[in-house]
């Protein structure tokens, strides 16, 4: 079982991520309200890979990248937010993110990512 972690501070926001992944995928699901408990959850060895987003209270998103980036990132770091300015996709793939998901996700904007990088087949 791969452990994921859903990092968004909108408790909305991980039940509709969750419901965007593939029902047959065999995860364990963990969610983090925010930078703090996602960086908890991937020291914890939950975190295979993180959907995380960028803005949210305390931690955001992009010092959840900066730190596991001094951590030597070992997890598949899929960003989800509303924020789709050129820049800020720049930024996160510059922090190791392999990938930028535009909200609200769907299962479309998912699955091919999930398949490109061997994590679903």
């Amino acid at each position: 079982m791969l452990p994921i972690v859903i990092a968004d501070d909108s408790l909305l926001a991980r039940k509709l991520l969750t419901r965007a992944l593939p029902p047959d995928w065999n995860v364990d699901v963990s969610y983090a309200a925010n930078g703090f408990e996602a960086l908890t959850l991937y020291r914890e060895g939950k975190a295979s890979v993180m959907f995380l987003d960028l803005t949210m209270p305390d931690m955001t998103g992009y010092q959840v990248l900066e730190a596991l980036q001094q951590e030597d990132l070992n997890t598949f770091v899929i960003v989800v937010s509303a924020d789709v300015q050129p820049l800020a996709q720049e930024r996160v793939r510059e922090l190791g993110a392999i990938a930028f998901i535009e909200k609200p996700v769907t299962p479309e904007a998912v699955l091919p990512i999930l398949k490109e990088y061997g994590l679903y087949v």
